[in-house]
């Protein structure tokens, strides 16, 4: 698979390259854009205020420059929290998307949103302060009605960024759990 995996609001630090080498050791291609162009931050506040001065769309467009020279290739639309919000919106978004691999986040779906069958899958902590469960069961629901094949993988006790080595969020049992369950995902593809 072509795999396009977006960071976190924490920038494009060393657990999103980890990822990417666990799934270039599976067989896929990976490119990990840097939407931040070099920033990388310490905190979730840090990374969300420097998020907000860049703005939405211009983030938007940083990640549809970076997807659309191997969009025609089919990519699988993956992310981290932040990253996998921007990775649906581009999934939603491209008829040539082969799946959606969402990593601790979700986005709210264009009302118009239609997509033919996309296999997606969502991998997020129970509870998460940032996907709550109401959100979720909407989020879910919407993502029916787009036309998405949903895949939903909670993991109680678990931090919201619980794959980050990194971080205090950090759930090794998790985090293992979220890979194999993943890989398994982008094998049947």
């Amino acid at each position: 698979m072509n795999i396009m995996l977006f960071h976190s609001t924490y920038g494009l630090r060393p657990a999103v390259r980890q990822a990417a080498d666990r799934l270039r050791a599976a067989g896929h291609e990976v490119w990990t854009p840097d939407l931040f162009e070099g920033r990388t931050f310490g905190t979730v506040e840090e990374g969300m205020e420097f998020n907000t001065s860049i703005g939405k769309d211009e983030l938007l467009k940083r990640a549809v420059l970076a997807a659309a020279p191997y969009s025609e290739r089919g990519l699988v639309y993956a992310g981290f929290s932040l990253g996998a919000s921007i990775a649906q919106t581009l999934a939603l978004g491209d008829d040539k998307a082969r799946g959606l691999l969402l990593l601790h986040g979700t986005s709210d779906i264009a009302a118009n949103a239609s997509v033919d069958d996309l296999p997606v899958q969502l991998h997020v902590a129970e509870p998460d302060p940032f996907e709550t469960d109401d959100w979720l069961s909407a989020w879910y629901l919407q993502m029916g009605r787009a036309g998405a094949d949903v895949e939903v993988y909670r993991y109680a006790g678990a931090g919201h960024l619980y794959t980050d080595p990194d971080l205090p969020d950090y759930d090794e049992e998790a985090a293992e759990a979220t890979w194999r369950v993943a890989l398994g995902f982008l094998e049947g593809l």
